[in-house]
């Protein structure tokens, strides 16, 4: 195992993303984090979201560079479970949010049920529940992705 002991415990994780338009991209994670920024100004939002230990700032693209949405294949939110996974598919419709692929059960690789969405600036989301033991044993033979809404 390797020694981890240089590290101090982590309090905090610290994100920070260029973004294509600061008020778009503001308002999308305001209603997908359910907290205002603590900070604002014209230049970056910052939000301090406790139940997530983040501390995460959008700073303007003020060079005008293309954003490198390759490299940064994508954040992800795990939640509790399959509900919660359809939960965020319902307000994320409401939101306006674009959909990348809609709430489904994956079973190859990580079985995993999810839901993936593109924020304002086009940074791939990937909200997802692990799958229970009960959940697990009712894997179709082929595999194939089971939608969980309409």
């Amino acid at each position: 195992m390797p020694d981890t002991s240089r590290f101090p415990p982590a309090h905090e994780f610290h994100l920070s993303l260029r973004v294509t338009d600061l008020e778009h991209s503001t308002k999308f994670y305001t209603a997908f984090f359910g907290v205002e920024p603590k900070d604002r100004t014209a230049r970056f939002s910052t939000f301090i979201v406790p139940h997530l230990h983040l501390n995460m700032v959008l700073l303007v693209n003020d060079r005008g560079e293309a954003l490198d949405t390759y490299s940064l294949y994508h954040l992800g939110l795990g939640v509790a479970d399959k509900a919660a996974v359809i939960a965020a598919a319902h307000s994320a419709r409401q939101a306006g949010a674009e959909i990348v692929k809609p709430p489904r059960t994956t079973w190859r690789g990580t079985p995993l049920h999810e839901l993936w969405l593109r924020d304002p600036s086009g940074y791939l989301i990937e909200i997802y529940a692990r799958l229970t033991p009960g959940e697990l044993a009712q894997m179709p033979a082929d595999q194939e992705p089971v939608f969980l809404t309409e």
